[in-house]
């Protein structure tokens, strides 16, 4: 599976706490070998997914060794207003948004005179505000942009260009309003008509409410999905890593023998087959059956030959959906 599949980029107003939680989050990175798509790139973190299930599969099977599944985390430049015109890092800010699949987005909720807001108030929404302004901006440029080459294929009645209006047109009415992509509620179908448009104001985005322990009960309410967390005290990372993974929406099976106990990444809702793939690209095309039990009814059992007695390990084909949890031996 691609790096790209699996990248959260950490974004924040200047000061926030991002580089602080980027560095507790790095201080919990796995070795890379085991990873092909790893990067030796300083700003980005390769964490694993917190999930008892490896460990416990693991002890089941005497594994040699267990490999969790992991996400990257990139640690985005501070963004400050007007990025979207090129202010401060403006342009590499929004660049590499544009390169990771999720955000984020790291909001100060503690007040501390020693670190400087930049605004100098603390404002949780108007600084949830700022950042999302600019990425409305970004992407209204962009649909401007696109609007303005369609020209020629509309005025030959081109279907797909006409499809393609209707779409950036609706976007441009929420921009306009100051809104985010996500709010034009987008069917699948359209999104996908838009998606080499790579709008940043479509990625899912999650908050991460940066707080202190001085301040534990400050309450932001911030629509949407968003966890709490304090990098000092390193409160609430697995439940941020565990969210991440499931805002990129991910899950995992497993797979485990005497070499190794390993829990794979797929897409929500991936056939047998394309779950395979994870392990190896051969696999979709060859893919006879899998014998797959749960992770858990696995243990239960005792041991796999128990499991098999009991009847507990099912024959599945192509047409299967993997669910999380599933420990699964391919056949090809």
């Amino acid at each position: 599976m691609s790096s790209s599949s699996l990248s959260i980029g950490i974004v924040g107003l200047p000061n926030v706490g991002k580089s602080t939680l980027f560095n507790a989050l790095t201080k919990k990175s796995v070795p890379a070998e085991n990873y092909p798509f790893c990067t030796i790139d300083p700003s980005v973190g390769i964490v694993p997914v917190p999930d008892e299930r490896v460990e416990l599969l693991s002890k089941f099977s005497k594994s040699k060794k267990a490999i969790p599944a992991v996400i990257e985390f990139v640690d985005i430049a501070g963004l400050v207003a007007g990025a979207s015109k090129g202010e401060g890092l403006g342009n590499k800010f929004l660049t590499n948004i544009r390169e990771v699949d999720a955000i984020a987005h790291v909001v100060r909720t503690f007040e501390d005179n020693s670190v400087i807001h930049v605004a100098n108030k603390i404002d949780p929404l108007q600084d949830v505000g700022v950042i999302n302004l600019e990425l409305v901006l970004a992407d209204f440029e962009t649909v401007s942009k696109r609007l303005g080459t369609l020209g020629k294929d509309l005025k030959k009645g081109d279907k797909e260009a006409i499809a393609e209006e209707n779409i950036l047109k609706k976007l441009e009415k929420v921009f306009e309003e100051g809104k985010m992509a996500t709010e034009a509620n987008l069917h699948d179908d359209e999104k996908f008509k838009i998606k080499s448009l790579n709008l940043l104001t479509l990625k899912p985005m999650l908050y991460v409410l940066n707080t202190s322990e001085a301040n534990e009960n400050v309450d932001v309410e911030i629509s949407g999905l968003s966890v709490k967390i304090d990098p000092v005290f390193e409160k609430g990372f697995d439940e941020l890593i565990k969210q991440s993974y499931k805002l990129l929406g991910l899950e995992t099976f497993l797979t485990t023998g005497e070499d190794e106990t390993r829990a794979w990444t797929i897409k929500i809702g991936s056939t047998a087959p394309v779950a395979g793939m994870a392990i190896h690209t051969d696999f979709k095309e060859k893919f006879i059956r899998a014998e797959v039990i749960n992770w858990k009814d696995l243990i239960d059992s005792g041991s796999h030959a128990n499991a098999k007695a009991k009847g507990l390990i099912r024959t599945e084909g192509k047409e299967y959906i993997i669910k999380d949890g599933d420990v699964i031996e391919f056949l090809i």
